[in-house]
């Protein structure tokens, strides 16, 4: 089937198509816009509700008046000094 012909079966459709496709076009973007809008909505309620949390955490450190807890302190490893001697080879020797 060639483009034209194609075109030309689109063209003897009845109206009643054509509103029917137009509708559902229509009906489709706005279920699509529907479903981002709660999408977005949804990490907006989200993202909202763990500022406040973090909020609310911050808000009551604040005022608490005890310092925040610390990391535990570090120890001190051991050092062992170690003698090396570094032997550089010859190509001659590598063979």
């Amino acid at each position: 089937m060639t483009p034209k012909q194609f075109l030309e079966l689109l063209a003897r459709l009845p109206a009643r198509v054509w509103l029917q496709a137009a509708v559902g076009l229509i009906g489709f973007v706005v279920l699509a816009v529907l479903g981002f809008a709660v999408i977005a909505g949804v990490a907006a309620v989200v993202l909202l509700l763990i500022l406040g949390f973090k909020a609310k955490a911050w808000l009551r450190e604040l005022f608490a008046g005890k310092p925040a807890g610390q990391p535990p302190a570090r120890t001190q490893g051991r050092v062992i000094d170690a003698q090396y001697e570094v032997i550089e080879k010859k190509d001659d020797e590598l063979r």
